[in-house]
C-alpha cells in the first residue's frame, strides 16, 4: 500500500514538472525579446518631377448668340396683301419682305396734297396782296400756317405709305412665318425672325481675379456640345464692371460662321488662355490628397514616403500644377497614396 503511494505520488510530480517545463518554454518563444522583427515595405509607383511647359487656361461656359437678330413686325395695321420670302431662306439687306394694303392711306395722300397745292396756292396770292399791302401781316401769316400744315399732313401720311412695304434691316436667314396672306396683322402681330448668323457672338462671364488680365482683342478657342471641332474667337467688347452678385465680369467674343455650322443659342465650351509657364511642375492628380488645410502629396525620401503639404493652381482633367512644396528631382508617389502614413517603407516603381 505504501509503494503504491509513493508511485502515485510520483507521476503526479512528473506530471507538474512536464506542465512546468512546457509553459516555460512557450513563454521564451513568445517573448518579444527574441523574435525577430519583420518590415512590411509597400510597393508604389511614383514618378521623377521635372519642369515643363503647360498652357495655364481657364475653361467656361458660354452660350453662342446671333450677331444680329430682331423679330420682323409690320409697323402700321393692315390686312397683307403679298408675302415676299420663303421661310427659312437667306435674304439681302432692303429686300421686300412683305406688304400691307394701302389703299386708304394712297386716297388720304392724295386728298392731303390736294389740299396743300391749294394751302400752296392761298400762301403765294396772300405773299402778293401782302405786297401791295392790301392784307395784314397777321392774315399771310395764316396762310402761311395754313399751308405749312398741309405740308406736314402730306408728309405724315407720306411716311405711313412707306411703312406698308416691309423690308428686311440687315443681310440674313428668315425664320418660319406666322402670317399668310390675307391676315390682319398689327404692330403686335409677329411675322417672323430674322438672324445674321455669318457671324456669332460667344457671351461667357470670368471670375473677378482673372480680370486684370483680360482685354479687348484677346483670342480664345471654343466647342459646342454637338461637335469637337475647334473654334477661334476674338474678344471684342467687355463690361466696365463686375457684377456684384456672381464677382464675375462679363465679355464678349465673335467668331465667324461662314459656314453655318454653329447655331445660335448652342452651349459652348470656352478655352481662354491666360499664360504659358516653361518651368512648371506637374503631378498627376490622383496622387494628390484632399485635407482640411489644403492638399498634400507623398514623396519618396530615404526609401520612406514623407508627406509634404503643396499648393496647387490651374488644372487639367490629369494633372494638376504646384506652386510651392515640392522641387525639381523630387520622387512622387501616385498609387496608393490613401493607404500610405508619414514614414512608411516603400518601394517605388518608376514611371513616366
Amino acid at each position: 500500500m505504501k509503494k503504491r503511494y509513493i508511485v502515485f505520488t510520483l507521476i503526479v510530480c512528473g506530471i507538474i514538472a512536464l506542465i512546468a517545463y512546457r509553459i516555460s518554454a512557450n513563454s521564451k518563444i513568445n517573448n518579444p525579446k527574441n523574435e525577430k522583427k519583420t518590415v512590411n515595405v509597400m510597393g508604389v509607383e511614383g514618378q521623377v518631377l521635372e519642369a515643363q511647359k503647360f498652357a495655364d487656361n481657364l475653361t467656361l461656359s458660354g452660350t453662342l448668340e446671333a450677331n444680329e437678330e430682331i423679330e420682323i413686325r409690320s409697323e402700321i395695321s393692315g390686312i397683307v396683301e403679298s408675302i415676299n420670302f420663303d421661310e427659312g431662306a437667306k435674304v439681302s439687306k432692303g429686300q421686300i419682305l412683305f406688304r400691307v394694303n394701302d389703299i386708304e392711306l394712297r386716297a388720304q395722300l392724295s386728298k392731303v396734297q390736294t389740299a396743300q397745292q391749294l394751302a400752296s396756292e392761298n400762301q403765294r396770292r396772300a405773299k402778293l396782296l401782302l405786297e401791295k399791302q392790301a392784307i395784314s401781316q397777321e392774315e399771310f401769316d395764316v396762310s402761311k400756317a395754313d399751308f405749312e400744315s398741309a405740308r406736314a399732313e402730306s408728309q405724315l401720311i407720306a411716311a405711313q405709305l412707306s411703312k406698308t412695304t416691309v423690308r428686311a434691316p440687315f443681310s440674313g436667314t428668315i425664320g418660319l412665318r406666322s402670317i399668310s396672306k390675307g391676315t390682319y396683322v398689327t404692330p403686335a402681330t409677329p411675322i417672323a425672325n430674322l438672324v445674321n448668323t455669318s457671324q456669332l457672338k460667344i457671351t461667357f462671364a470670368i471670375p473677378e481675379k482673372y480680370v486684370s488680365r483680360m482685354y479687348a482683342g484677346s483670342p480664345l478657342t471654343f466647342t459646342t456640345s454637338n461637335s469637337k471641332i475647334v473654334y477661334n474667337a476674338t474678344i471684342y467688347a467687355i463690361e466696365p464692371q463686375v457684377d456684384i452678385a456672381t464677382r464675375t465680369l462679363k465679355m464678349r467674343a465673335l467668331a465667324d460662321n461662314k459656314e453655318g455650322k454653329l447655331y445660335p443659342g448652342t452651349f459652348a465650351n470656352v478655352t481662354l488662355p491666360l499664360e504659358t509657364v516653361n518651368d512648371a511642375l506637374l503631378v498627376p492628380t490622383e496622387a494628390l490628397i484632399p485635407i482640411q488645410n489644403g492638399k498634400k502629396i507623398f514623396v519618396s525620401r530615404g526609401g520612406k514616403a514623407k508627406e509634404v503639404m503643396v499648393e496647387t493652381g490651374a488644372r487639367t482633367d490629369s494633372v494638376a500644377r504646384v506652386l510651392t512644396g515640392l522641387k525639381v528631382g523630387d520622387t512622387i508617389l501616385t498609387s496608393g497614396v490613401m493607404s500610405l502614413k508619414n514614414g512608411t517603407p516603400v518601394k517605388v516603381n518608376l514611371t513616366n
